[in-house]
């Protein structure tokens, strides 16, 4: 890339992640650019992941949350800003912006050669009667946080009801349960975190449930009770009425695209601002980046809306120097990698779910590895499951989705790494990784995975669904008697893994059949056994009883 010398005037609607980055990334490329940003709220630029850790007093110090002022951006970059001011309408034909002042309400006219669009997305209001009460919040800004500390600190709510089990909704109840607030959190699907598959998802479920916060889950709000102004309850489908003082709503999010609409720009079927991998509206002077764009999904190669910072940001780095110097890479295909801390659990996710891939119409087939986030044999070795999504024909990773106290960031970064380059299962079973006892094993649980996933694919030990029907199916309980005591699948045949070889004469190799275990690996290892003695017909339960459990929590099938 060439330093270029060039007096175009860019303007960047909005600031946060794409905004920002796109204003910095054009400086650097060219420091002859009017460079002017325009937000309507009163930060700039600030970390918008880390509110809910404000609210809850994990990030004591508000100014840690401000990433650059207006002055920082002035100095250092030479870049205007004005916050509090809203860009209210686009003149394509003029290449023309007007502005609205917010202070004073007065309207001026901003010149541009290159515009670009980083509006973000707004929190889903219901509309419903006392959605507007004071002590009803959404979180989007910083003011929104300081909003819900000062409510929280002065008014003492005991009852909180957060509304919407995504990212947003459980950091609010694990930030509220860390300053002591009683918490419900209500859920429209029948499971929190909507992205994961539903057995993985019951474990993150689990840990709320020990932690004492109350779970609505398949039931939405259907209005609002109130009281001398403010709101008392929330009065769900079912009936019921959750009491609480305090309603946080983590709903969801709706792209910010009104003014791009208005200005004529294509917008995509998810509802999202369409553009061309340098972040080109159908306006080639116009660009847009952010939460309010569809991007290339990469499992899927379609476009989506996914609204994560990491993408915003990088997406703004090509528009501001696409628009600076008239040329950059390509925007990347984005996998929707993401995490969350709830309590003592993370869960971890990127690409394609298995519900995905079904309503996707992509063949998928899936397996899960329990194992220890390092060495199993050094001390504070913590369990860790992952569930590995592939496509049986291509054999391409699709997904995964990793849950436990440590280790599930690592192994999914190395997944969605993986899927950018279009790798295969064994290309995973092939990773060479660093080991050491602290951090690894020298089988990683990554490794696990793949090679349970190449044994599927090879027909050496297919892998029965976890939540397959097993009817009429021969299942033979490898686990120790002990070990029942936890539950076990009705009509299971019990036998000892290291009995089985001399208990042959108890089964029918005629039979379909299916071993489990706890986990899957003496399943597996039964599996062989069985193969290995005639048995034509045998799956291993993948990820055995404790996945079973998570898949069927309802009605106890363990």
């Amino acid at each position: 890339m060439q330093d270029k010398r060039d007096r175009r005037t860019i303007v960047i609607v909005g600031g946060v992640a794409g905004g920002a980055s796109a204003a910095t990334r054009a400086r650097r490329c060219n420091e002859d650019a009017h460079i002017i940003m325009y937000e309507k709220d009163k930060h700039v630029s600030f970390a918008n992941c880390g509110l809910p850790y404000y609210v809850g007093d994990e990030i004591r110090e508000r100014s840690k949350l401000l990433v650059a002022t207006p002055e920082l951006f002035e100095k250092r970059f030479n870049i205007e800003v004005h916050t509090e001011h809203e860009v209210v309408s686009v003149h394509r034909d003029a290449k023309v912006v007007s502005v609205k002042r917010l202070s004073t309400g007065e309207t001026f006219d901003q010149p541009y050669d290159r515009l670009i669009l980083a509006p973000g997305a707004t929190p889903i209001r219901p509309p419903m009667e006392g959605v507007d009460r004071p002590n009803v919040f959404t979180l989007r800004n910083l003011v929104d946080a300081d909003r819900i500390r000062s409510f929280v600190r002065e008014r003492k709510p005991e009852r909180v009801a957060v509304v919407g089990a995504g990212f947003i909704g459980l950091e609010m109840v694990e930030q509220l349960k860390r300053i002591g607030v009683q918490t419900s959190l209500i859920e429209l699907t029948p499971q929190v975190l909507p992205p994961l598959d539903a057995e993985m998802a019951h474990i993150i479920e689990a840990e709320l449930i020990a932690e004492g916060i109350e779970l609505h889950l398949g039931d939405g709000v259907a209005g609002f009770e109130q009281d001398c102004g403010l709101v008392t309850g929330v009065a769900l489908s079912s009936g019921a009425v959750i009491e609480a003082d305090m309603v946080i709503l983590g709903i969801g999010v709706r792209p910010a695209t009104q003014l791009a609409a208005e200005a004529g720009l294509e917008l995509g079927q998810m509802g999202g601002i369409t553009v061309n991998a340098h972040m080109q509206t159908s306006d080639p002077w116009i660009y847009a980046v952010g939460d309010a764009v569809e991007y290339q999904y990469g499992p899927t190669e379609t476009p989506a809306r996914i609204a994560l910072a990491g993408p915003a940001n990088r997406a703004g780095r090509i528009a501001g120097q696409h628009a600076a110097i008239d040329e950059a890479d390509e925007m990347a295909p984005v996998y929707g990698t993401s995490i969350v801390r709830v309590f003592g659990k993370a869960a971890a996710v990127t690409g394609l779910s298995m519900k995905l891939a079904r309503r996707f119409g992509r063949d998928a087939r899936s397996v899960f590895v329990v194992g220890r986030h390092h060495a199993g044999y050094f001390p504070g070795g913590r369990e860790l499951i992952l569930k590995l999504i592939y496509d049986p024909k291509t054999e391409k990773v699709l997904g995964a989705q990793a849950v436990g106290p440590e280790g599930a960031d690592k192994r999914i970064d190395i997944v969605a790494t993986l899927m950018r380059f279009g790798g295969t299962v064994r290309d995973l079973a092939g990773l060479d990784l660093a080991y050491a006892p602290p951090y690894g094993s020298a089988k990683d649980v990554l490794h696990m995975a793949a090679f349970a996933a190449c044994n599927d694919l090879d027909d050496v030990t297919p892998a029965a669904p976890i939540d397959a029907s097993l009817d009429g199916k021969q299942v033979i309980d490898v686990r120790t008697k002990q070990e029942l005591i936890g539950g076990s699948i009705p009509g299971a045949k019990h036998i000892p893994v290291d009995e089985l070889r001399d208990r042959l004469g108890e089964l029918d190799a005629a039979k379909p059949t299916v071993t489990v275990c706890r986990s899957g690996q003496r399943g597996h290892i039964a599996a062989r056994i069985l193969r290995g003695h005639g048995f034509a017909d045998v799956e291993d339960l993948t990820g055995g009883m404790l996945m079973r459990h998570h898949a069927f929590p309802e009605n106890g099938k363990a």
